[in-house]
């Protein structure tokens, strides 16, 4: 089984496949050479990124997160402010502590090669990881995929069946046999996913909660912060902060007895895409690209729902984990696979469904909010000008959060058992629309409103997107 804790990954902006997937990848072959003791041998690391992550890279750090990770660096637990001073020192010395340890030559525009028109066969994302000896003999080679949300596989890895292992009480494979579990054992699904999650981290309820509730405690401060920050964002389109603007117009509404706490949700999720363009500190909810939809319909629960509580914070977040674990298992959370459907409308679907579950749906009115948040996603292009999450892609979270959460309230007007489409006929359909999808309009900027703005002369440093 998947982890709620691999659905939600603590990282950093602008991207998780483009930023947060090189970092780690880069992170594990320095800790593979370490395992197989040949660090102390390497005098010298080649890396070729390809296809998507090569034409992206210059726009949103994709190399920049490459040199980090070989400095042994993770996404959820770099400190964000030594980040110039340390690539300064690389760039001016050409000089790499392989893992903190090892001090190696890495000059950048040597050592990092950009395969601008090749791909590798088996997805977008591809990087290639080469270490050499003092006399340039090969020590080791591996190729890495960035799949999407953070996740990472080898070359070997790529279609596995990469399942850890360990038994859980109440297995599941689709959204089907997820309902049956919760009837069978009559158990809702924010339990039987705490439960799942006991047996997958071998700990008790408190401390899984503790975890879940760490992770919330992120998005809440990450919306925070993207309500106080203001200026401009990197990237060359000069795109200005509105969340900040945004919520002092909202807070003077409310002052002046003019209460408009439908529009919250919005602001809420363009905070957080704010705070991720910007290369902030952000949860993959599943991806990047899409993360500001779950910490706002999060926080508009915690804010305004009548039921919220601690407890529901938690139970908010399993049920939403446990959807996208649907999404991962049988289609794809990959812009580059399956174009933004995979991203805004998978994390729309995860919080809807929560969203209802918060508010007393029951599995099938669950469920069915999940449906009918990724039927109206359905072919949702990626399209962002100049390959930046900006434009339209903060906005798309906003408009997001609040379907989600419309959806969710939705859901509990029915009983769920009498819908036409099931979320497992969704899911399949959601996969077969990005395998018929033209390749203009999934990670490439080369179709849709980025190409139309591009005729426009709009300066910008890259040329696709970086969800």
């Amino acid at each position: 089984m998947i982890s709620v804790f691999d659905i939600f990954k603590v990282g950093l902006g602008p991207s998780s496949s483009h930023t947060v997937g090189p970092m780690k990848a880069a992170a594990a072959f320095v800790r593979q050479l370490d395992g197989l003791q040949q660090l102390q041998l390497t005098g010298r690391i080649a890396v070729e990124v390809y296809g998507s992550l090569a034409l992206t890279g210059e726009g949103h750090g994709t190399f920049e997160a490459i040199l980090l990770g070989l400095e042994g660096e993770l996404p959820d637990s770099i400190d964000l402010n030594t980040i110039p001073e340390r690539l300064a020192h690389i760039n001016s010395q050409a000089s790499l502590p392989l893992d903190g340890k090892q001090e190696i030559e890495f000059i950048v525009a040597r050592d990092i090669v950009i395969r601008y028109a090749e791909s590798l066969p088996k997805h977008p994302n591809g990087l290639r990881f080469t270490a050499y000896d003092a006399n340039e003999r090969e020590i080791l080679q591996q190729v890495y995929y960035s799949v999407g949300g953070g996740f990472i596989v080898t070359d070997e890895e790529f279609d596995l069946n990469l399942d850890s292992g360990v038994q859980v009480p109440y297995p599941f494979h689709n959204a089907q046999s997820m309902a049956e579990q919760c009837e069978t054992h009559n158990i809702s699904l924010a339990e039987m996913i705490l439960a799942n999650e006991m047996a997958l981290q071998a700990a008790d309820a408190a401390t899984v909660k503790q975890r879940v509730r760490a992770v919330a405690q992120v998005m809440f401060d990450c919306v925070e912060r993207g309500l106080h920050q203001t200026g401009e964002l990197p990237g060359g389109l000069k795109v200005k902060r509105r969340a900040p603007f945004l919520a002092e117009k909202l807070n003077d509404l409310r002052e002046a007895n003019q209460i408009n706490t439908q529009l919250w949700p919005m602001v809420f999720a363009m905070a957080v895409n704010e705070e991720n363009a910007a290369g902030g500190r952000v949860v993959t909810a599943p991806t990047n690209g899409a993360a500001g939809i779950i910490p706002a319909v999060l926080t508009y629960y915690q804010r305004f729902h009548p039921l919220s509580s601690e407890d529901g914070i938690v139970q908010f977040m399993l049920t939403a984990a446990a959807i996208g674990m649907l999404y991962k298992m049988n289609a794809s959370i990959s812009g580059a696979d399956v174009g933004c459907q995979g991203e805004v409308g998978v994390a729309c679907s995860m919080a809807a469904a929560a969203y209802c579950d918060v508010s007393g749906g029951t599995i099938w009115q669950i469920q069915n909010a999940a449906e009918m948040a990724m039927e109206h996603h359905l072919g949702l292009t990626c399209d962002p000008v100049g390959g930046l999450v900006q434009i339209p892609c903060i906005e798309r979270n906003g408009i997001g959060a609040e379907k989600a959460i419309k959806l969710g309230a939705l859901a509990l007007l029915e009983d769920g058992l009498s819908k036409k489409v099931s979320l497992d006929t969704v899911i399949a359909t959601m996969l077969q629309t990005g395998r018929d999808m033209k390749n203009i309009y999934k990670e490439t900027s080369l179709g849709g409103l980025a190409a139309s703005m591009k005729h426009k002369m709009i300066p910008v440093s890259v040329s696709v997107i970086e969800c």
